[in-house]
């Protein structure tokens, strides 16, 4: 009777293996599909219970799905599997093909590990092929690439218990089985890959969706920025041209956004700034410089650079914030002046005077070779014995090219002084030092007040009197220096009578007209002098000029 109606029930079992399989490629997520085939394999292959075992990313088993059983279901399904438990049971029993079958007499050595079971009551079998409750049937799941377990990735195990016949299955049950677990792991690795890419697409949405929101951002942190912001090219022949200005930068430069675009940062920047921004035109670049205004003026700015990449390997732009340093420089120059100027007088002050005298002098190296120091101060007085040189003023002198102890005098525009008592027509730095004859008197006769008002003037009359170049300083109390370059001898004594002669005329002072006098001492600066020996040598020369005219006639001149 098995015989007349095997090819009624092999046809029977094709259409549920076929209405199964179609349920199982159509479900919609991966739960969904593991629900299916645990189904499946109820509704279409006459077994009672199934389980879906699934290979974990640390490679134990979950049971993620159960059909059959709603108790077992609740028991079983989430609990895990060691991936060496599961490995010992597909190398154990009889080989059904890509199944694996462990009958009850050797399966109760599995009773005790940690694979999660399901214990099933019936009564002992009475015939052979007939189905033990201790019966285990499974059948391994592999990736589609390489089916039968030949090298082929576990994906997961199908396990089954009691078929509805009470039998073991026979050749067409085993062989319906095993292609439902080659249909089923397929059915598994498109359900995970539809899984994979809808969380990819959704990571994909969600990081354009931050990209949309930070571009978003980035526009009008950019536009709104209460400071300047400009994005330019970088590299290639356009280097450097802005593509892109916000609003601030626009107001501060004057311009308008169409006209920036016409320009670079090398066409704004001050001629005396362009090394300053070649520099500093590269990512991390800072500078302090000054940019041109539509109006012509120039406005000292501070930029920070960095870089933008496009895209991976894309173009790479210059982001350039310009930020407004135009009062801090003011307070800046304001105070360098202070510290560098009388507060009275706005002259230059004693410190000042020091550091430009300082400037033009160089000292004699500290040691020298055996008759060095006498070939120097030959060389100093301009008639050096051996030496083909012939030095004045301008004219520069190097005594030899590598380093050594005269590195000194390399590079060095060697100032020198005219011979004394003799008008030769050397050319030297003249220091004039002047001290008012009288000028203690006003401050005790009409008070500090008129003191000071005398002191401004005396210090405008020098001003106006010396040749642009020419520094005029207050040493300090009622002296003064003019450091003039170029003169000779008798150039620096005509200088002198003029300031005297210009001193000496009425200062006019609340309505009074108020007279000083002034002695000048006319020293000379060379190198291998100090900025304060220059400046004693002047002052002793002042004040033989002043013991050597008559008291009476000091302030009239």
């Amino acid at each position: 009777m098995e015989t007349e109606s095997e090819p009624y029930v092999r046809l029977t079992t094709l259409r549920q293996l076929h209405q199964v399989m179609a349920d199982m490629n159509t479900a919609r997520s991966l739960a969904d599909t593991l629900q299916t085939v645990a189904d499946g394999i109820v509704n279409g292959l006459g077994y009672e219970l199934a389980a879906v075992n699934l290979v974990r990313p640390d490679g134990d088993l979950v049971v993620a799905a159960f059909a059959g059983n709603s108790a077992a279901e609740a028991l079983i399904t989430g609990r895990v599997g060691s991936r060496t438990a599961w490995e010992r049971r597909l190398t154990m029993g009889e080989a059904w093909g890509d199944l694996r079958f462990i009958p009850h007499t050797e399966g109760w050595v599995l009773d005790d590990d940690d694979v999660p079971q399901w214990y099933t009551d019936g009564p002992e079998p009475r015939f052979e092929d007939e189905w033990h409750p201790s019966d285990r049937l499974f059948a391994p799941m592999y990736t589609p690439a390489v089916q039968g377990g030949a090298g082929g990735e576990l994906i997961g195990v199908i396990s089954v218990d009691r078929p509805r016949n009470g039998r073991r299955p026979g050749a067409w049950g085993r062989e319906a089985l095993q292609m439902y677990a080659f249909q089923a792991a397929i059915a598994i690795s498109n359900a995970r890959l539809r899984a994979n890419m809808q969380r990819a697409l959704v990571r994909l949405e969600r990081e354009q969706q931050a990209l949309r929101a930070s571009e978003e951002s980035f526009r009008q942190a950019f536009e709104y920025a209460p400071s300047g912001m400009a994005i330019a090219e970088m590299g290639g022949d356009q280097h450097g041209r802005i593509l892109r200005t916000n609003d601030a930068l626009c107001r501060l430069l004057g311009r308008p956004a169409s006209a920036m675009r016409r320009y670079s940062f090398s066409d704004l920047v001050h001629p005396e700034d362009i090394g300053t921004l070649l520099r500093t035109s590269a990512e991390g670049g800072r500078a302090e410089l000054r940019l041109g205004r539509r109006d012509g003026t120039y406005v000292w700015v501070s930029l920070r650079n960095s870089v933008v990449a496009d895209a991976a390997d894309g173009p790479r732009f210059l982001l350039t914030h310009v930020e407004d340093i135009e009062e801090r420089k003011r307070r800046e120059l304001q105070l360098a002046h202070r510290a560098s100027h009388d507060s009275l007088t706005g002259l230059p002050n004693s410190a000042e005077l020091r550091s430009r005298l300082s400037a033009r002098l160089c000292q004699r190296p500290h040691s020298l070779p055996p008759g060095a120091a006498d070939s120097l101060d030959a060389a100093y007085n301009g008639h050096a014995a051996g030496h083909p040189a012939v030095f004045g003023a301008g004219h520069a002198f190097d005594f030899h090219a590598g380093p050594g102890p005269y590195d000194a005098f390399d590079h060095h525009v060697h100032t020198v002084a005219p011979e004394s008592g003799i008008d030769d027509g050397t050319k030297g730095l003249a220091v004039l030092f002047c001290d008012l004859d009288g000028f203690k008197s006003i401050n005790d006769r009409f008070g500090h007040n008129a003191g000071d008002a005398v002191l401004i003037e005396v210090a405008r009359r020098l001003t106006r009197g010396v040749r642009d170049g020419d520094t005029v300083a207050r040493l300090g109390g009622d002296e003064f220096v003019v450091l003039a370059d170029g003169l000779g001898k008798a150039d620096a004594q005509d200088l002198a009578v003029r300031l005297r002669n210009e001193i000496i005329q009425p200062i006019r002072v609340d309505g009074r007209a108020m007279r000083v006098g002034a002695s000048f001492g006319i020293g000379w600066a060379h190198c291998g002098m100090t900025a304060d020996e220059v400046l004693k040598s002047a002052d002793e020369r002042m004040y033989v000029e002043k013991r050597s005219r008559p008291k009476q006639h000091r302030r009239a001149g």
